[in-house]
């Protein structure tokens, strides 16, 4: 690939893998955690909750990104504290690219997961629960092992996702070459410079590559979860 790729495609390419797994690696457990919630739990402000995760999915991704850049740029209320109490910056930052890839990612990602948490027989768990197993244990040793296939298939959508956002990470941390300028930033920038059409096209199928093997992958998955849950 570094023969078929120049040095700052490939820089762009390493940098949303980098991105895209910190991205997903991180809001992973948060995931699991929001999915099992909204698919078991009954808590005043859920539907306001799943509001709110969903959130991205329905509004420009160029909103995303202002509201992440008056949130969290340094003279912004969560990241002014950041910076203060930990020095972390995210503003103009692949640590920006990587929070609002994840932010974007994560409405895909908490639904396939609670679609799985969903086709579990929920008195599997009660069952487990009548013989004196902890909650925790419970989830560990029964639900995790039977979800475990969406929750893959979540991650690998969301990191298809994460690898594909444009909007809210060049409104959140601009595009910087080697270091915010991920996969869709360096294809926009090729394209606005004569000549460049190639090295974009290249970028451009390496884009379609990472998104339909994605969603083979996350298909097999899911039907996988759905024979095994089915057989249990």
């Amino acid at each position: 690939m570094t023969d078929w790729l120049g040095p700052a495609e490939w820089q762009a390419v390493a940098l949303s893998l980098k991105v895209s797994l910190w991205a997903i690696g991180l809001s992973l457990p948060i995931g699991i955690l929001a999915a099992y919630a909204l698919a078991r739990w009954d808590f005043p402000g859920k539907q306001l909750l799943n509001g709110i995760i969903h959130l991205p999915l329905i509004l420009p991704p160029v909103v995303t990104g202002y509201l992440l850049l008056l949130s969290f740029g340094r003279r912004g209320p969560v990241g002014s504290f950041l910076y203060e109490w930990f020095g972390l910056i995210f503003a103009f930052r692949w640590t920006g690219a990587a929070l609002a890839a994840s932010i974007m990612a994560f409405p895909l990602m908490v639904r396939s997961i609670r679609l799985a948490v969903e086709s579990v027989d929920p008195k599997l768990e009660q069952a487990a629960a009548t013989l004196g197993a902890p909650r925790l244990w419970v989830f560990f040793t029964v639900t995790l092992p039977l979800i475990l296939p969406g929750v893959i298939a979540g991650a690998i959508l969301g990191f298809a996702k994460a690898m594909g956002e444009f909007g809210a990470t060049i409104t959140f941390v601009s595009n910087i070459p080697g270091q915010t300028q991920t996969l869709p930033s360096a294809i926009y920038t090729f394209l606005q410079v004569p000549g460049g059409e190639t090295q974009a096209m290249r970028l451009v199928l390496v884009s379609v590559t990472v998104a339909m093997g994605a969603l083979a992958i996350s298909e097999i998955l899911a039907r996988r979860a759905a024979k095994r849950v089915s057989g249990a």
